[in-house]
């Protein structure tokens, strides 16, 4: 067998090649698929099946280009209801490729249409890819598909019933591959490691120790985090087939002039200290080096009209690219920055020197982005916690004429705070270089969110 992980950081997604005596399966492709054609041609193989676990909901698949490119027939769990010609496929289900066995088990949970493929070939190990049903330290969250007439709790039981009755009594040296890791909210705590064992995540991942069915329910949906608005859009869209990327528009240049009375969302894609040192008026910093598509994702609308700014022709086809991975073909326009054109700035501030202003005269307030779980964990005395996918609707928790500071985890989320706060009208705006822990390493004072609370 021919077996490759695609691995996408930013994104956190998984996605497989199996290949075997001329012919070759991808399991849940990211948009951008010429990686897959490459593979297989370099296999000598022919792409006889693209399957999708589920209909994803973080990303936008390029099951459809695929197909098309390849002949290759696009399969789904009988559930799906999809806009085109799909193999449906139910329990028990056998589909060859080459001498690779792939059996298929309907899982429902994460979604109604879920499957997880076990993968058998003499003197290989099994190999079962989960999709979102079971990932390395979690499982899939059971909240995302209120749309489709179920609740979480019903999507929760579901979910108890597959792990138990359809993964649980495969053996111990069952190979497990999802199609997330950290960083994704398709699940609640997953590990960096991108594989495990079935007999590992038996020992260690919580949700499948011995419990009562009320129990797991009870457990898998408490505190779930809310879902980007964008994974609605994604999961449609999934669902009709999306259009190939080189049907997507390309931007047209603006000056920097232009750009600052766009009608749209300026998106800044360079590092926070290019972004700090200047940028477009009332543009917004997302940058390239971190979970760029994710966020761009839960702070922007789909459909919102999009100019990027960036340092680069390169890092403008690479956003566009992003972009589009989540859905977004609507970066009609860009611009590189420092070619004239008026400019704002936000100061980059060390941890001691937003500790300083803090105790000075009382006047500076500190704004900590992260999510109420880092929070809680540990954090900068006197900082008062919103998080950034809350930040827009809870902006009058911030006095605009006080100087504002933000901080987050390392410096990346502030600065994308930075520029809502700029856009809101805040006044004096300044962004803590790396975050919470510069702070805890220069031995500042912290404090965690119940002794505050006490």
């Amino acid at each position: 067998m021919h077996f490759k992980q695609f691995y996408l950081g930013c994104l956190s997604h998984a996605s497989y090649y199996l290949g075997s005596n001329g012919e070759a399966v991808v399991i849940d492709p990211q948009r951008d698929v010429q990686q897959y054609l490459d593979e297989a041609a370099a296999d000598g193989a022919v792409i006889k099946y693209v399957i999708e676990t589920h209909s994803h909901a973080d990303f936008v698949s390029g099951h459809k280009e695929l197909a098309a490119r390849t002949g290759a027939k696009i399969v789904f769990g009988q559930r799906a209801e999809t806009a085109f010609e799909t193999l449906k496929v139910k329990d028990g289900d056998v589909l060859m490729v080459g001498h690779i066995r792939l059996t298929i088990y309907e899982t429902p949970g994460h979604t109604p249409e879920s499957i997880c493929l076990l993968a058998e070939h003499e003197g290989e190990p099994d190999r079962l890819f989960t999709g979102d049903t079971l990932f390395v330290g979690d499982v899939g969250r059971p909240d995302l598909v209120g749309s489709k007439g179920f609740t979480a709790e019903q999507m929760a039981a579901m979910l108890y019933d597959s792990l138990r009755d359809k993964v649980l009594p495969l053996g111990d040296e069952t190979l497990v591959f999802p199609a997330h890791g950290a960083g994704s909210l398709c699940g609640r705590s997953l590990s960096k490691e991108t594989f495990s064992t079935l007999g590992e995540q038996r020992r260690f991942n919580y949700a499948l120790r011995p419990m009562a069915k009320d129990e797991f329910v009870r457990i898998v949906t408490a505190d779930q985090p809310p879902a980007p608005a964008y994974f609605a859009e994604s999961a449609a869209r999934n669902l009709e087939g999306a259009v190939s990327l080189s049907e997507i528009d390309a931007p047209e240049p603006i000056t920097a002039r232009e750009a600052a009375d766009f009608d749209g969302v300026v998106l800044d894609v360079r590092k926070s200290v290019e972004y700090g040192a200047g940028h477009i008026p009332n543009s917004i910093n997302i940058g390239l080096g971190g979970q760029f598509a994710s966020w761009a994702g839960q702070m922007v609308p789909v459909g919102t009209p999009i100019a990027i700014a960036a340092g680069s022709y390169a890092e403008v086809d690479e956003a566009v690219m992003r972009l589009a991975r989540v859905g977004f073909e609507t970066a009609s326009k860009y611009v590189i920055v420092g070619e004239g054109g008026p400019l704002s700035s936000t100061p980059q501030v060390s941890v001691n020197e937003a500790a300083d202003a803090l105790t000075g005269d009382g006047n500076a307030q500190l704004i900590d982005v992260r999510r109420p779980a880092e929070y809680a964990a540990g954090h900068a005395k006197g900082a008062v916690n919103i998080p950034l996918d809350s930040l827009s609707r809870e902006i009058e928790r911030i006095d605009p004429e006080r100087p504002a500071y933000v901080i987050c985890q390392s410096g990346y989320r502030s600065s994308l705070a930075s520029g809502i706060l700029e856009n809101a009208g805040v006044k004096a705006i300044s962004n803590v270089v790396g975050g919470t822990q510069a702070w805890i390493d220069a031995g500042l004072e912290t404090e965690a969110a119940a002794a505050a609370a006490g």
